[in-house]
């Protein structure tokens, strides 16, 4: 089992305690800087331009940008985005950009990407908001041509979405590919074609042993090794001391972060869902071992509040992750 950590990027309100833009992004940093001294695999960013589970104006970090970045600040983890939204780049852009980023990070880039789902997001910035058939669509041909211009030379394709005609994607790299989205009939087809990795945001045990069991049986039909794929999946926790009481922390965590990020105690969910589960690391465990069983092989945390206090992150490094080394 391996672990990645989502740094805190603005968009789920976790930087509004902080004022200064520049301090904001120093926080984001540190525990970039935290994550790479640490147990951890990877740092992970959100490809999103506006706050949930509301809109508002507060900082949310573009996510290529502070991937580059952080790649620079950091030494040995892995950088990814969970994921990259297939409507704000064409696929030769995207593939530009990451092999960049590959380089500039010494080959650490794990490059995210989906289909998309903001529609808030589309319209504000002028993206036209198709009809889901269309966006999946053009989900699909951008995963091939990304797929194609990382492995090929002088590709041309002209689809009906997007179309390249021989692009110099140069410098090449072919960096971990990670799909995300639990779409039985599509996205898990193009995991099983084109992907290094792929992610289900649920966090729970039944429904990814459901979305595997999918997984596998594209790839028998395509003929790919099953094994060769990352199976990964996120929850959003807030790890707490074993024996602590959970009513206590709960009071604490909201007196102390934003209450954005509290908004409901529970199981944590994949976006939009905003639930953070504060849990003791001995649950925590346990959960991560039924993940575990259901074929997860690789684990994304999101902790609130970790922008103001690492402690949590910190526990979590070193009373969970050992237990699965």
């Amino acid at each position: 089992m391996k672990f990645g950590v989502f740094v805190p990027q603005g968009w789920r309100m976790d930087l509004v305690e902080i004022e200064d833009p520049v301090e904001q992004w120093e926080a984001m940093t540190a525990v970039a800087r935290a994550a790479d001294a640490g147990p951890w695999d990877s740092i992970w960013l959100f490809d999103h331009f506006h706050t949930v589970p509301e809109p508002v104006r507060e900082t949310v970090f573009e996510a290529w940008s502070a991937t580059a970045a952080l790649a620079r600040d950091t030494e040995r983890v892995n950088i990814g985005q969970m994921v990259g939204c297939n409507g704000y780049r064409n696929p030769a852009l995207y593939a530009k950009i990451a092999a960049t980023v590959d380089v500039a990070s010494h080959g650490r880039l794990y490059a995210g990407i989906g289909a998309g789902w903001s529609e808030h997001e589309w319209k504000a910035y002028g993206y036209p908001w198709t009809e889901l058939k269309d966006r999946m669509g053009s989900f699909t041909e951008a995963v091939e041509v990304i797929h194609r211009l990382w492995h090929e030379e002088d590709v041309v394709f002209d689809g009906k979405y997007h179309s390249v005609d021989r692009p110099y994607v140069e410098p090449r790299r072919q960096p971990p590919f990670w799909i995300g989205g639990g779409g039985e009939k599509v996205t898990l087809r193009l995991v099983a074609q084109y992907a290094d990795a792929c992610n289900f945001g649920s966090g729970r045990p039944e429904l990814v042993k459901q979305k595997l069991a999918v997984l596998r049986a594209h790839c028998d039909e395509l003929g790919r090794d099953y094994d060769e794929i990352v199976k990964s999946t996120s929850i959003n926790v807030f790890p707490i001391e074993s024996g602590a009481d959970p009513a206590t922390a709960t009071a604490k965590a909201r007196g102390r972060y934003s209450v954005q990020e509290f908004t409901e105690i529970g199981a944590g969910g994949g976006p939009p869902d905003l639930r953070a589960g504060i849990v003791t690391t001995k649950e925590l465990t346990t959960h991560i071992e039924q993940l575990a069983e259901a074929g997860v092989g690789y684990v994304i945390v999101y902790i609130p509040g970790v922008a103001y206090d690492h402690e949590p992150l910190q526990r979590f490094a070193e009373e969970v992750v050992p237990a699965f080394s």
